[in-house]
């Protein structure tokens, strides 16, 4: 199991798709790049490809490589992209030498601003909108590290090969936001959406409950006994994603 090509892809496609909703959520964000027009290729040696665009006020991340990116950034292994994640190291720009400025200014505030919400202390959490921001953020990185960890972990690739094919729902009451898990033929795709008829399905009682669910302050168990987490459905395929979801914190935390 090579740890370092792991984190490489829950950094890529669990933690900066957290940019999406940063831009369109965090009035703060949303001002600042409100005027961008900018895309980001992320090139790993023997890790993931990944890519960041900025236009009309809307942030997308996405998988695999961008058309005709305006900044190309190599890194030579997955562990010289974790230390940059870490501000350890610098990437090799390959393209837009002349918008290094951008990199080193703006867009590295934007994502100062995203850990501020990732890394929550007791005290930023008193704050409602701070605890909602979280919670949002928190949910995504986790449903989107299952299928990195699915893949790429052998523990979680063997748990996940025993799951039927259907979609499994986390959706916040009542009225979202929800993320879900598509299987289908032995593949996890993760989305930002609700699903009318899911195979299987955790409720969550709001966002005070998500928070301390997301955030493991408190169990599955005890969740569920006190009424804030109702499962339908499928129960091994919760049972399953559960397992691959606490593997989360022993990569990022």
């Amino acid at each position: 199991m090579d740890r370092d090509l792991i984190l490489a892809n829950l950094n890529a496609h669990a933690v900066l798709q957290n940019l999406e909703d940063l831009v369109a959520l965090d009035p703060q964000s949303n001002q600042a790049a409100r005027d961008w027009d900018m895309s980001i290729q992320f090139l790993v040696r023997k890790g993931p490809k990944a890519y960041i665009s900025f236009r009309d006020g809307r942030c997308r991340v996405g998988k695999g490589t961008f058309p005709r990116p305006d900044i190309v950034l190599s890194f030579t292994s997955p562990a010289h992209f974790n230390r940059m994640f870490e501000g350890k190291a610098n990437p090799i720009p390959l393209k837009g030498f002349t918008k290094l400025g951008f990199l080193s200014g703006e867009f590295e505030a934007l994502t100062e601003r995203m850990e501020h919400f990732l890394r929550p202390t007791d005290e930023l959490l008193e704050d409602e909108e701070y605890r909602r921001l979280n919670t949002i953020f928190t949910m995504n990185t986790a449903a989107f590290a299952v299928p990195e960890l699915a893949a790429l972990e052998p523990d979680c690739n063997h748990v996940a090969a025993g799951l039927s094919d259907g979609i499994v729902l986390m959706k916040i009451l009542p009225d979202g936001p929800a993320v879900n898990l598509d299987v289908d033929g032995g593949g996890l795709d993760a989305q930002k959406d609700d699903v009318a008829r899911p195979a299987a399905a955790m409720y969550i009682q709001g966002f005070d409950a998500a928070n301390r669910f997301f955030n493991q302050k408190t169990d599955p168990f005890t969740a569920i006994v006190s009424g804030e987490v109702s499962i339908r459905g499928r129960i091994p395929m919760l049972d399953a994603v559960s397992l691959i979801l606490d593997r989360v914190p022993a990569y990022l935390s």
